[in-house]
């Protein structure tokens, strides 16, 4: 058997497209396909067996020394907690009824709902779900057009993925070499755009087809004046802490990725013992107080330069967090619900850790053929120069979502692209920003890929707790039709346009 170098990398490409059409998990195929190709590589001269003892140290170095990786747990559990806790059912019931009275008032309430959980949780299935579940009956009970109903709902859950502190965001900062910091900088301007183009189609609907998403009857309100800004309140104001405290650590350098992700699994912990009934005004009333004092304290010690007073601050905050988290322990169900999330991270966890195996015993001896030259001299030689490559990575990205998650994409793919981005994108935008902005877009088309027909995530979960046939609403105890399939695909297309359109306007304008 005499096979040329250059015939390799397609090879080995070519073999791991057909493993996974086959159906076997992506992090086996890639283990069998990059040590099966290593064999034959070994045999054909390409390089020697020594070569290989790259892969248990790349997996060493990349994997056990990484404390970039640590984040990932940290924030799933944080992401676990707050999506189980009800705290997602409180909000987006009040914001509901806040902006309820007008015209697509659900539509809004959705999608800002959708932003602050993204935020908190970072998971597609768990927010999709989620939010269906609470938002979707009351949407078909006020007659909301069900292809805007669920569209808006696959969208909006999908949000998580762009929006800071996301995991995509964690992984692509890894695996581009660049620093979390910067690539959540990156992709705020995004993020919020992509909120504002969401929130103009519901009103342009509005004002197009105004019976398609009619307001709430006022007599229909159970909340009305304080108690409504009240219980808005008591959803959103936490939340902002939390997400403030764990970003604004990060970018301002105060904290690791690592950090601040524990730091929001302990805050997601003392909200849902917060958020719990079984706290109590007391309760909460005492951690507010212990907060408060802690405030003063530290103020007490930046401003006269003492350590005293900053020391008693942390000491009342401990005291705080330990006593919250006692209560957690004691109370049945939050038990329950922090076995679960600890079962979800271990899970997740698993599952990262197990593809980045399998990518390292791919990628180094894709190296090792000569696959890196192979896959700069293929995109360098797209006609266009920088846009053509642009253009061509974002379909080719958009193609193959449709049968791998983004940690697959993320590790398998983006590091074939990172050299070939840095040399293409660095006369546009600068050495430093190149990859922070191909980071982003990446972000932004992986993130439309959950959501086009036939194959977007996000719809199949819509489609599992969607009701398939008619059924009786709770509330009225009217009679409700079913939703279709087809009206969740054709309610998914104009979101998907949408985010195309963020795809061209993140390429179009680099610097937010």
């Amino acid at each position: 058997m005499n096979i040329p170098l250059e015939f390799m990398p397609p090879l080995m490409f070519g073999g791991l497209v057909v493993f996974m059409l086959v159906g076997y998990p992506v992090a086996f195929s890639l283990m069998a396909v990059g040590l099966f190709f290593g064999i034959i590589s070994i045999e054909l001269g390409f390089f020697t067996v020594s070569f290989l003892q790259a892969i248990p140290l790349r997996m060493f170095g990349s994997i056990l020394a990484n404390d970039l990786l640590l984040a990932i747990p940290f924030f799933t559990f944080m992401g676990s907690i707050l999506e189980r806790c009800g705290l997602a059912e409180d909000m987006l019931d009040s914001m509901g009824q806040l902006f309820g009275t007008l015209k697509g008032g659900l539509g809004y309430s959705v999608i800002i709902v959708g932003f602050v959980l993204g935020a908190i949780t970072g998971t597609v299935a768990a927010q999709v779900i989620a939010m269906a579940l609470i938002s979707l009956p009351v949407m078909m009970r006020y007659k909301y057009d069900v292809r805007y109903a669920t569209g808006v709902l696959a969208a909006s859950g999908t949000i998580t993925q762009l929006v800071p502190p996301s995991l995509v965001l964690i992984v692509l900062a890894d695996q581009l070499g660049k620093s979390v910091g910067d690539m959540y900088l990156g992709a705020w301007g995004p993020s919020l755009m992509q909120i504002a183009l969401f929130a103009g189609y519901t009103f342009a609907l509005t004002l197009i087809k105004p019976d398609a998403l009619p307001a709430i009857p006022k007599t229909d309100l159970t909340l009305v004046g304080w108690a409504l800004w009240r219980k808005c309140l008591i959803g959103i104001v936490p939340s902002a802490v939390l997400i403030f405290l764990v970003l604004g650590t990060m970018m301002l350098g105060l904290a690791t990725p690592t950090e601040a992700g524990a730091m929001g699994a302990v805050g997601a912990v003392i909200l849902a013992v917060l958020h719990h009934k079984d706290i109590g005004a007391t309760g909460r009333g005492a951690f507010v107080l212990m907060v408060v004092a802690a405030g003063i304290a530290a103020a007490i010690g930046i401003f006269a330069f003492k350590s005293t007073p900053f020391r008693f601050a942390l000491a009342a905050l401990y005291v705080g967090v330990v006593w919250l988290c006692i209560r957690a322990v004691l109370i049945p169900d939050l038990r329950g619900l922090i076995r679960q999330a600890y079962q979800t991270t271990m899970r997740i966890t698993a599952m990262v850790v197990f593809i980045l195996i399998g990518s390292t015993c791919f990628s180094i001896v894709f190296q090792g053929v000569d696959g890196n030259i192979w896959v700069e001299h293929l995109l360098s030689g797209l006609p266009g120069g920088a846009w053509g490559f642009l253009a061509f990575i974002n379909v080719f990205v958009f193609f193959l979502a449709f049968f791998l998650d983004f940690f697959e994409i993320a590790f398998i793919i983006v590091p074939m692209l990172a050299p070939v981005a840095q040399k293409l994108l660095t006369p546009l935008v600068g050495a430093d920003a190149a990859l922070i902005w191909f980071g982003v877009i990446l972000c932004v088309n992986m993130q439309t890929s959950f959501m086009h027909p036939p194959f977007g995530f996000a719809l199949f979960y819509l489609r599992s707790v969607a009701p398939r046939s008619p059924y009786t609403d709770k509330v009225t105890g009217l009679r409700m039709d079913g939703v279709a399939t087809s009206q969740i695909y054709w309610g998914a297309v104009p979101f998907v346009v949408i985010q195309v359109v963020m795809v061209g306007l993140v390429i179009a304008f680099p610097r937010w």
